[in-house]
C-alpha cells in the first residue's frame, strides 16, 4: 500500500469520525427544568431509581436544541485540528489552527490560521475534514441526535463532569455517513448532551478495521458546545491514526441579548 494510498485511508476515517461532531454543529442551551436524579460514581452506569421515559427525556433534549436554535445567531471559536498515524515504519503528523465562524442556522466558514507537519496530511485529511465539515452544516437535520435518526434504550445514569446524566444507547435508523451508534450522556439538569463515545454507523472504507469516538462538551454561559474530540482508528492492514479537536473559547452572540 503506498503512503498516498495510505493517507486517503486516513481521511477516510477522519470523515467517519465526523459524525459526532456533525451533529452538534451548533450549541444547546441550559435552562431547561431541573429533574431529580441520584448522584453516583462517575465510573459507574446504575439503574435510574425511578424509571422515566425515554422517549420524554429525548423530547426534552430535543426541545431544548429547538431553544436554542431561536436563541443563538450564532459564534466563533479558534480550534486546533491534529492528526498523527503510525505504521509501516512510519510516522506522519500534522496541525492545523482555524477560526470557524457559525452563523445561525446552517453555514460555517474557516479561516486557516496555521498549518505545520506532514502535508499529505493536511491536503488529504485535515482541509478535506473542514470541507466535510461546512456540507454537514446546511442541512443539521440529517445529523440531528433526535428521534427521526436514532432509537434510544435508556441504560441508566452516571456523572460526566461531576453532573449526573441518563446513559442512552443510540441506535442509527440509516447508515448515514454523518450519524453514528453508540452512547450519549443527557445531562440531568439541562437535557443537553454533554459526551458521546461512538463508532461511525458506517465504514467509510473496506481499509478501516474499526474506529472509536469520544466526544465532550462544555459549557460556556447557558450554552453547551463542543469541547473536545477524538477518534482512533485501526487500518487494517496495519496501522493506526489519532485525529484530536480542541475547540477553545467560544464567543457567542445571541438573537436575545439575554439568553
Amino acid at each position: 500500500m503506498d503512503l498516498k494510498f495510505r493517507v486517503k485511508s486516513i481521511a477516510a476515517l477522519c470523515l467517519a469520525a465526523l459524525a459526532v461532531p456533525a451533529c452538534s454543529a451548533a450549541a444547546q442551551r441550559s435552562d431547561s427544568p431541573a429533574a431529580a436524579p441520584s448522584t453516583v460514581a462517575s465510573s459507574t452506569v446504575v439503574a435510574v431509581p425511578v424509571h422515566p421515559d425515554v422517549n420524554a427525556i429525548v423530547l426534552d433534549m430535543v426541545l431544548h436544541n429547538g431553544l436554542r436554535a431561536a436563541k443563538l445567531a450564532g459564534y466563533t471559536d479558534r480550534r486546533r485540528y491534529a492528526v498523527t498515524y503510525r505504521g509501516y515504519h512510519l510516522v506522519l503528523r500534522a496541525t492545523m489552527v482555524v477560526e470557524a465562524t457559525y452563523t445561525a442556522p446552517s453555514s460555517k466558514s474557516f479561516r486557516i490560521v496555521s498549518e505545520t507537519g506532514s502535508k499529505l496530511l493536511i491536503d488529504h485529511v485535515l482541509k478535506k475534514l473542514l470541507v466535510a465539515e461546512q456540507e454537514a452544516a446546511r442541512d443539521p437535520s440529517e445529523a440531528q441526535v433526535d428521534e427521526a435518526n436514532y432509537d434510544f434504550t435508556l441504560l441508566g445514569m452516571q456523572n460526566a463532569g461531576n453532573r449526573p446524566c441518563y446513559v442512552l444507547r443510540a441506535k442509527p435508523k440509516s447508515n448515514s455517513r454523518l450519524l453514528f451508534r453508540g452512547r450519549i450522556w443527557v445531562d440531568a439538569k439541562d437535557f443537553a448532551v454533554s459526551k458521546v463515545e461512538a463508532e461511525p454507523a458506517r465504514n467509510p472504507s473496506f481499509w478501516i478495521k474499526d474506529t472509536r469516538i469520544h466526544h465532550v462538551y462544555g459549557q460556556t454561559g447557558s450554552f453547551w458546545f463542543p469541547e473536545s474530540d477524538r477518534s482512533v482508528t485501526d487500518v487494517r492492514l496495519g496501522g493506526s491514526a489519532v485525529l484530536t479537536i480542541d475547540y477553545g473559547i467560544y464567543h457567542p452572540v445571541f438573537r436575545d441579548p439575554k439568553p
